[in-house]
């Protein structure tokens, strides 16, 4: 962990600027870490007064990389289905695969999984790894990372993606850690070296303002976490042939100090930006909540749901389930129409994929402007009303 000495710290400010991943910030005079740490050092090497250093990094994490063969993918199954995240895995993990010249593999345990193996190998995969188990219906952190540690260390992949989902947030940093292996999350594009397998991870750093491409030279697995709606499924091939790895396990890897007493779906989970085909999002541009109610006449005219930039959330207008952006969700979808957002980078990165964006904003200098299909210099007020008013008398006639 990082340890900041008080006593040395001097509050100049010099690591909070140098952070790539704004993990530092400087509070009374003194440098606060927060949970962004990665442990990379940077702010050791340029912090003068010696105020900072790591402690339990010491561990050796260099490994036999000829040891290490294959692409892995944590495929997620939750509520009965596999998550969409893991066919887009699925689908640049085909490609790395495809340049080392190795098998694609997914990993999938719970309760009643087995009956999804097919559809993985339809969408890419060359081998399942099927743990079927009763104890595995509910979701525990600590088994989850128990059962993937240990089949990483019996087969040895050289790369394993997650989806960057709450459940993968939360476990496959355990693993990595376990493994003494690297783990760059949020990915937003991934490539992979012929002659070496170094897998190129790409991400988001200082804000989004750059886009840092990260490399584990020494520590096998390469581990990473990709964000939704970033990658591209295969369309699906029943016709594909793979073969299906049963794994049963001991009991001692099910033990758990976490008791499930019930589990329940919330309301709140039927609202999924993410599979959305037509996003109405608003910014700061709608001036209060119930500029929203706009946006929602709208979408219920098109079908769609109504989506938000931080600055929307941050005010308390709509819920953090609906932020788009860097710090919320990314999207792709049909039509995105962004009304009275700027289009800052933080929120372009999470929308800029989606095939037809209509941007409404009254500055026609604003950065929306310049990844729109189509774009509306005008009060949102006006344009968004006669929007909906048009639309629903087309759908009259």
């Amino acid at each position: 962990m990082l340890i900041v000495d008080k006593e040395k710290c001097i509050g100049c400010g010099v690591c909070e600027a140098n952070c790539p991943f704004g993990a530092i910030t400087v509070i009374d005079g003194c440098a606060v870490v927060n949970d962004l740490c990665t442990l990379c050092g940077s702010c050791v090497e340029v912090c003068e007064p010696q105020a900072l250093r790591i402690e339990g990094a010491e561990k050796n994490n260099r490994a036999n990389l000829d040891e290490w063969s294959g692409i892995w993918v944590f495929a997620e199954f939750r509520h009965g289905v596999i998550a969409p995240v893991s066919f887009e895995l699925l689908g640049v993990g085909r490609k790395l695969a495809d340049t080392r010249g190795v098998p694609l593999s997914a990993v999938v345990f719970g309760k009643g999984v087995e009956a999804s193996a097919g559809e993985l190998i339809a969408c890419g995969a060359d081998q399942v790894y099927v743990v079927d188990d009763p104890r595995l219906a509910q979701y525990r952190e600590d088994v989850f990372g128990r059962v993937l540690e240990r089949l990483i260390r019996d087969h040895q992949p050289e790369v394993v993606l997650a989806g960057a989902t709450a459940i993968g947030r939360s476990f496959i940093p355990q693993v990595a850690n376990a493994l003494n292996a690297g783990l760059t999350a949020d990915c937003t594009h991934l490539d992979i070296r012929r002659e070496d397998g170094m897998l190129l991870q790409t991400r988001p750093a200082f804000g989004g303002n750059i886009m840092a491409t990260i490399e584990c030279p020494h520590s096998r697995p390469q581990m990473a976490t990709v964000r939704p709606k970033v990658m591209a499924p295969l369309p699906s091939d029943q016709a594909r042939q793979g073969e299906v790895i049963r794994v049963e396990l001991p009991d001692e890897a099910f033990l758990s100090r976490v008791e499930v007493l019930e589990s329940v779906l919330s309301k709140q989970d039927k609202v999924n930006i993410q599979e959305a085909d037509i996003l109405v999002s608003g910014g700061r541009g709608l001036e209060s909540e119930k500029g929203f109610a706009l946006l929602r006449e709208l979408a219920e005219e098109l079908g769609g749901t109504v989506s938000a930039s931080r600055a929307a959330v941050d005010a308390g207008w709509i819920p953090y389930r609906h932020q788009v952006g860097q710090t919320g969700k990314t999207v792709c979808p049909k039509l995105y129409i962004a009304c009275g957002i700027s289009g800052a980078i933080q929120h372009a990165v999470g929308m800029q994929s989606a095939e037809t964006i209509v941007a409404i904003n009254r500055d026609e200098n604003a950065p929306i402007f310049d990844i729109a299909t189509y774009g509306l210099v005008g009060d949102l007020f006006e344009i968004v009303p006669l929007l909906t008013k048009k639309i629903r008398e087309n759908r009259g006639q």
